[in-house]
């Protein structure tokens, strides 16, 4: 998937906010030395409210829900004209129509209190900065003092199900054929595939195997490899040529609600690629794969930041001479949104230092982009379960696809 900015998908159905879940969160919410998480929408500008409290729609009204660390009830403060979806939440709610008696419930729930909020001083993680200034200027002077609720967002709002693995894991190997099958054919096509109609076919084969996507793929030839987010467009793009890179990177799901596989392939247009080719080939796959070891070598209880492992991709590419072609960082969470709010592999573009835990998911991608000339991408998705990393698909992309 384009390394940042993609359209959102709807977040699946999660379980409410229950009882049964209350003690792990108090938990975690005694870890993080908070006396309580502070969540706070107001027409969807907070994904993570959603995942957490289950909102059957988009809070037209800000809302406000505090689930203490002590254990006792949460609180969820709403407008009255909002308060339909909220029967089963499993605390105590208070109404409010006019703005005094919004800062009234307000105070009373923060005063005095450490809260957590989806905050990110200085923007260092954008992906976490959810909660505007002035939210966080009107809770600080009804008396409570704001943190970043950073490692509970990965918690309780960025990981998914075993089941839902599993759902990722049969979509990689899908897209992992149709990848292969798709570059298999197209490198015979010189002067005649086009970017635009490479990308429809790619469309129709994933909905031939009964998978979705949300956009459609990327499919770039030649000197267009080199740009990371192209966007061929029909009338406007280009014919394969002899001896061309050609990149194709594509994704989809078991629906638009499930966790989509991600992966970027490369093939090249010739039998011997020149030495450049392999060269930057050869370096950006060493460096996916330099992450993929990092992470099944880690010690049993070690745990990893995203921004350790970017530095890893990273420290390798520059080593082999390319680090100024690396322009973005080396991958992205994957929940239910294909850009998803969970730890990313960044010490680039941001410093990313949440705790990568078991039940998220995200991409390695490591690139190299040689501007005018060609562009490499080597993309597979990362499971983390309880016994480890699992990278998908089985088997990823070792050498350059050739014609043959």
């Amino acid at each position: 998937m384009p390394v940042s900015g993609a359209p959102n998908r709807t977040t699946r159905k999660l379980r409410m906010l229950s009882r049964e879940r209350l003690p792990e969160l108090t938990e975690s919410l005694r870890a993080a030395g908070v006396d309580g998480w502070l969540l706070y929408d107001f027409r969807g500008i907070n994904p993570v409210v959603r995942r957490v409290l289950d909102t059957p729609g988009m809070a037209t009204r800000r809302l406000f829900a505090f689930i203490p660390t002590d254990g006792s009830e949460p609180t969820v403060v709403a407008h009255k004209i909002e308060l339909q979806g909220l029967q089963d939440f499993p605390g105590r709610i208070i109404p409010y129509a006019a703005w005094q008696e919004l800062h009234e419930a307000l105070r009373s729930i923060v005063d005095g209190k450490r809260v957590a909020m989806e905050i990110s001083p200085n923007d260092t993680v954008p992906y976490l900065d959810r909660i505007p200034h002035g939210v966080v200027q009107l809770v600080e002077q009804l008396g409570g003092t704001v943190v970043p609720s950073n490692d509970l967002v990965t918690r309780f709002a960025a990981r998914v199900t075993p089941a839902e693995m599993d759902d990722h894991c049969r979509a990689a190997e899908i897209i992992a054929n149709i990848a292969r099958g798709t570059l298999g054919t197209v490198l015979h096509e010189i002067g005649t595939a086009r970017e635009a109609g490479v990308q429809q076919r790619v469309l129709n084969a994933i909905e031939r195997a009964g998978l979705v996507t949300t956009h459609p793929p990327i499919v770039a030839f030649g000197k267009n490899a080199a740009n990371p987010h192209y966007e061929p467009h029909e009338g406007a793009d280009e014919v394969l040529g002899p001896d061309q890179v050609v990149l194709l990177d594509l994704w989809g799901g078991k629906s638009k609600r499930s966790v989509f596989a991600d992966q970027t392939w490369m093939g090249f247009s010739g039998h011997a690629p020149p030495e450049d080719v392999l060269e930057v080939w050869t370096t950006v796959r060493d460096a996916r794969k330099a992450v993929v070891s990092r992470l099944e070598t880690l010690a049993p209880g070690n745990s990893i930041t995203g921004a350790e492992l970017d530095d890893v991709a990273r420290a390798l590419i520059v080593q082999r001479g390319y680090g100024d072609a690396f322009v973005h960082r080396t991958g992205h969470s994957i929940d239910y949104d294909l850009h998803g709010i969970g730890p990313h592999l960044d010490n680039f573009e941001t410093n990313d230092v949440r705790t990568l835990v078991p039940g998220i998911a995200f991409s390695v991608e490591p690139g190299v982009y040689l501007e005018g000339r060609f562009g490499v991408r080597s993309e597979i998705n990362v499971l983390m379960r309880e016994d480890g990393a699992r990278p998908t698909p089985d088997v990823p992309q070792e050498e350059l696809i050739l014609q043959r």
